[in-house]
Order: structure tokens, then C-alpha cells, then sequence
């Protein structure tokens, strides 16, 4: 049976494994929630002091602020709470861009980032296929159509380019069903908020970043994505990038077991 707790602020978290080391911190993509790291988390806290937690709006954090917010400082709320000043920074989507929001923010936090991939506030071009999944998922939603709206996100984050159904695993498409049904279910019980931007962009704020970053993509992803990736290695020289051709925007979740060894790897390298 899966436990969490809660910060004041109700955002839902996790924490396990051995605390000597710097903890390793996992924030979940736009289409998932803390759940999206079960494959790597037992053997992760077998090794790590580890945290992961549901953004607002997702999972089991569906608390509605009480004042103006953002999930950079939800993030950085949720640390201080656990005690956490120094940790790797390892997020998906829009997790990234958060997870990078939360490391301008407060410089000395980060240890490393690790952005698989980057999305969010990371996001420069807004691309046709982009458009195209917005204008999908807006229709669905306008309708009312839920069912609609979750296979928008699976065709264009999980299917991704060039793909069919059938090329990804079922049990990985029906994860992200799950998680993203629960995503529509929170944001209809939170109603109107207050979320504030993090200005400027933190696309336009990667030069500040002195910390290792390693980028991680899949060649099925959307052009929006690898776009980002390109000027995220552009404007930070020393960052490493890693392509898998054969996946869409959840490498995590098609490549479990290889994803594991890529962030052991990155981890043991910035120690």
C-alpha cells in the first residue's frame, strides 16, 4: 500500500531510503504524477536518500491555495519542510521547467539537474504539433469529453511522432490514463487560482545556471521539445545531452530499467 504525507501547504509527498549522500529529488510531467517514478523508486531508495512528489493539481495534492502561488514555490516549500538545502533535481516535462524555476530561485539548492525531458516554462517555440495538441485537448474539455482529452495527451506525449498505438507498451499508455484522469479530476476540484508566472521565462534565464545539466530526449517527441533541448545546450556549453531515438516524452516510463542506470551514472559523476 503506497504512504504519503503532506506539507502545510498540501502538497502530497514521499520520502524514503538512507540519508547519508545528497538526496535526489523527482518531479513528475505535465500528463503524470509522483507515481510515475514507481519503477525506479525501490531500488532508488535502496541506494539514495529520495523524495517525489505531486505538483498541485496532480496525485494526491489537490489542496487549493490560499493565496497566489506557483509550483517552483510549492517545490521549494516542500523542501524546506523536509529539510532539504542541497539536492539533484531530477524532472520530466513540466516538471523541468519547474525543477529549473526552483533552482534559479534559490541558487545552492541544486546539485544538479537532470531535465528528461524539458518542458514547461523551458518551452521557447510554440510548434505546429504543439498547437495541435492544444487545440485537441481544448475541444475535448470544451465538450466535456474526458475520454477525449486523455487520448489527446496519450497520441501526442506517450504515442508521440511516427509511432501507432501499438508500437509502446499498453501497460505504460494505461499508467498515464490513470494519472491523467486524475490530473483533470484535481484541477476541476481546485477551480480558479492564482498561479504566478515565473518572469522571466526560465528559458531566458538558462545562463544563469551553474550547475551540471544533463538533457535527456526522445527522437518521437514533438518539435516543441527537441527545439528546447537544442537551446538549453546552446546557452549552457558544458550541459550533456542524450538522445533516444526509439521514444516519445516519457523516457522514464519506456525505458525504466535504462533510465535507472542513466541517472545512477549522473548522479554518482556530480557527487
Amino acid at each position: 500500500m503506497r504512504t504519503h504525507q503532506y506539507t502545510p501547504q498540501g502538497i502530497a509527498y514521499e520520502r524514503a531510503g538512507r540519508g547519508d549522500g545528497t538526496p535526489i529529488v523527482l518531479i513528475h510531467a505535465g500528463v503524470a504524477d509522483r507515481t510515475m517514478w514507481d519503477a525506479q523508486w525501490e531500488a532508488l531508495a535502496a541506494e539514495y536518500e529520495v523524495v517525489r512528489l505531486d505538483l498541485r493539481g496532480f496525485g494526491e495534492s489537490s489542496r487549493p491555495p490560499g493565496a497566489r502561488w506557483s509550483h517552483a514555490e510549492d517545490v521549494l516549500s516542500a523542501l524546506e519542510h523536509l529539510g532539504i538545502t542541497r539536492c539533484h533535481l531530477v524532472a520530466g516535462s513540466l516538471g523541468a521547467g519547474v525543477a529549473t524555476e526552483a533552482a534559479l530561485s534559490r541558487p545552492g539548492l541544486a546539485v544538479s539537474l537532470l531535465l528528461c525531458p524539458p518542458g514547461g516554462s523551458l518551452l521557447a517555440e510554440s510548434t505546429e504539433d504543439l498547437e495541435r495538441f492544444f487545440e485537441a485537448e481544448k475541444n475535448a474539455l470544451a465538450a466535456r469529453d474526458l475520454d477525449a482529452a486523455v487520448e489527446a495527451n496519450i497520441a501526442t506525449w506517450v504515442v508521440g511522432r511516427g509511432r501507432e498505438p501499438s508500437d509502446v507498451a499498453s501497460g505504460v499508455q494505461d499508467h498515464v490514463r490513470r494519472m491523467q484522469w486524475r490530473a483533470f479530476e484535481v484541477t476541476e476540484s481546485l477551480g480558479e487560482t492564482d498561479e504566478a508566472e515565473f518572469a522571466p521565462p526560465a528559458f531566458e534565464r538558462l545562463p544563469d545556471l551553474t550547475i551540471p545539466v544533463l538533457v535527456l530526449v526522445g527522437g518521437r517527441d514533438l518539435d516543441t521539445t527537441l527545439d528546447s533541448a537544442e537551446r538549453i545546450c546552446r546557452a549552457l556549453p558544458d550541459a550533456r545531452r542524450v538522445d533516444w531515438p526509439d521514444v516519445a516524452h516519457l523516457p522514464s516510463l519506456e525505458r525504466p530499467d535504462d533510465f535507472l542506470a542513466l541517472l545512477r551514472e549522473w548522479v554518482a559523476q556530480e557527487r
